[in-house]
């Protein structure tokens, strides 16, 4: 589907010059599988140390307090700071670099919001006439009433803006969806959040990677979470790796060129109301028997670890996990100015 993609370089001048904030809450580990966090803590400490090979001048911190008074010597922030652990959280780094005056990777504070509240993104791909499977909103607060709620078997229940499946649940009749619903709002420990509920749709997800190249979003090679069984509700712990997942599903290189051509011109549609985004990972699920294909979700600033999506399909479009970085880093300070 890509064809040839034209890595990026940082020039010489800019590594010499140009002093880079790097974010992250475990870029200072050093362990193995985190209890918390899992795999997110190594793909952390390989980002830390694909930055530091590139020769950069860094600065290097686990938290955002460094932004609250403005440093005067970051000229570009690198943030991976999205689950900073309040409601929200993920639109906090983009607003203190847009206060502090500092430019930054990524969309920008309002588009960070747009695509990590699902309840939003669906709306967009749906006016962008992407098909999109019917949803409920349950905002914290607000009437948690049965009339809303989309028929269905099997219902999806998560928090609107989760990463990686934290929270996620299903049920198959309103009192489950109900008590989920409650769970989510009630969870002190993330601060409370909103809850959406979707039909659970049999079949495997597709990933669409996309880097931003001198301006113009390109895909790389797609990549499927096939599952054993198309009926099983992936979970936070088994994308984190900290349960065993092995005999559940496997990330496969999607092959398939007329749902491919498909994907790729839906993914299309649903980027236009994100640009400029630099890189994002556009989630479709894709019922190979039928060739039904629905959209799901986007996550901007999302995971960048080899051994994930866009490692991977780096890797099968002839990159080296180096070479995805340093073009990624590369296209946001030329879009800054910063060359």
């Amino acid at each position: 589907m890509t064809g040839t993609l034209t890595r990026l370089r940082i020039p010489e001048r800019v590594k010499a010059r140009a002093h880079i904030l790097f974010l992250a809450k475990n870029a200072l580990w050093e362990g193995d599988i985190h209890p918390e966090d899992g795999n997110h803590a190594l793909y952390h400490r390989e980002m830390r140390n694909v930055l530091e090979g590139l020769g950069l001048k860094l600065t290097i911190r686990q938290t955002c307090d460094i932004l609250f008074d403005p440093p005067q010597d970051v000229d570009f922030v690198f943030p991976l700071l999205n689950r900073a652990g309040f409601f929200n959280s993920e639109m906090l780094v983009p607003l203190l670099c847009e206060r502090a005056g500092i430019p930054y990777l990524g969309a920008n504070p309002i588009l960070r919001g747009l695509s990590d509240d699902k309840h939003l993104a669906k709306r967009a791909a749906v006016d962008a006439g992407v098909p999109t499977a019917p949803w409920a909103i349950y905002r914290k607060g607000a009437p948690i009433t049965q009339d809303k709620c989309p028929k269905a078997d099997r219902y999806v229940i998560k928090p609107n803006n989760s990463s990686a499946s934290w929270g996620v649940g299903d049920a198959r009749d309103w009192d489950g969806m109900k008590a989920a619903i409650e769970d989510i709002h009630n969870d002190e420990a993330n601060g409370g959040q909103d809850a959406i509920v979707e039909p659970f749709l049999e079949g495997s997800d597709v990933e669409v990677p996309v880097v931003t190249i001198n301006g113009e979003p390109q895909i790389l090679p797609m990549m499927i979470f096939r599952q054993a069984d198309p009926s099983h509700l992936r979970t936070y712990h088994e994308k984190r790796d900290l349960v065993d997942r092995t005999q559940k599903y496997s990330l496969d290189h999607f092959q398939h060129p007329e749902m491919e051509t498909k994907i790729a011109e839906l993914t299309r549609k649903t980027w236009d109301e994100y640009r400029p985004f630099d890189y994002g990972r556009f989630e479709f699920r894709v019922n190979e028997e039928t060739g039904e294909i629905t959209f799901l979700e986007l996550n901007l600033n999302c995971n960048l670890w080899s051994q994930k999506v866009f490692g991977r399909a780096a890797e099968l479009a002839g990159w080296t996990q180096e070479d995805l970085i340093e073009t990624i880093l590369a296209e946001g300070l030329r879009r800054h100015g910063i060359t």
